[in-house]
């Protein structure tokens, strides 16, 4: 039966240990496994009087203090070679991710009111109808005189001959008004406000 490295035995009297270095079987011996208390004593362990739990951990049924003192009283046998094993500590290092803070954030938004006074424009049209009763060549384009649109109406009037006669003429003058008709407007910003959450760790 083989067995890893790091298994842990746990013998009769509850007395916990570790497989540190597998032997292989010498001679007419069975396979050997040297197992380590938390004491730090190395103790010889047949690997067939060992029972495998469903764990992943092996039972002794006796106790590893009675194979040290067996193995110590009885001594060895003078044919067989002393083995002594020769350990080695590694290093292993991983990494893990910790949390150690959470970050809430906040948003807030604000309100405030502003005063608005923007200029607004706004014409006013006023019309004014010129009577002429002049006759002319025929029918006069629109004109501009001093910012004031003229519109001349003509017909045709039968005297002694055909003439243009002007009948009147329509004045229309633009007004431009500059007027200020404040408003308040609501205008709204956030804000964010960061807090830290400490981890639950820290709390215990």
């Amino acid at each position: 039966m083989h067995i890893a490295n790091s298994s842990k035995v746990k013998d009769k009297d509850g007395v916990w240990g570790t497989v540190v270095l597998t032997l292989p079987p010498l001679s007419s011996n069975a396979a050997q496994v040297v197992v380590q208390t938390e004491s730090g004593q190395q103790i010889l362990v047949p690997t067939d009087i060992l029972v495998q739990q469903p764990d992943g951990n092996y039972y002794l049924p006796l106790g590893l203090a009675e194979l040290q003192h067996s193995g110590s009283e009885h001594g060895r046998d003078q044919d067989e070679p002393m083995v002594l094993p020769v350990l080695v500590e590694e290093l292993e290092v991983q990494k893990r991710l910790v949390e150690t803070e959470k970050v809430r954030i906040t948003k807030v938004v604000h309100e405030r009111e502003t005063l608005v006074d923007e200029p607004l424009l706004h014409d006013n049209v006023a019309i004014t109808r010129v009577p002429i009763q002049r006759v002319v060549d025929g029918p006069m384009p629109v004109r501009e005189e001093n910012g004031t649109t003229i519109i001349s109406i003509v017909e045709e009037v039968l005297v002694v001959e055909k003439r243009w006669m002007l009948r009147e003429e329509i004045h229309i003058r633009t007004q431009r008004i500059e007027m200020h008709k404040p408003q308040r407007i609501t205008l709204r910003s956030e804000e964010v406000q960061v807090e830290r959450v400490p981890h639950a760790e820290e709390h215990k």
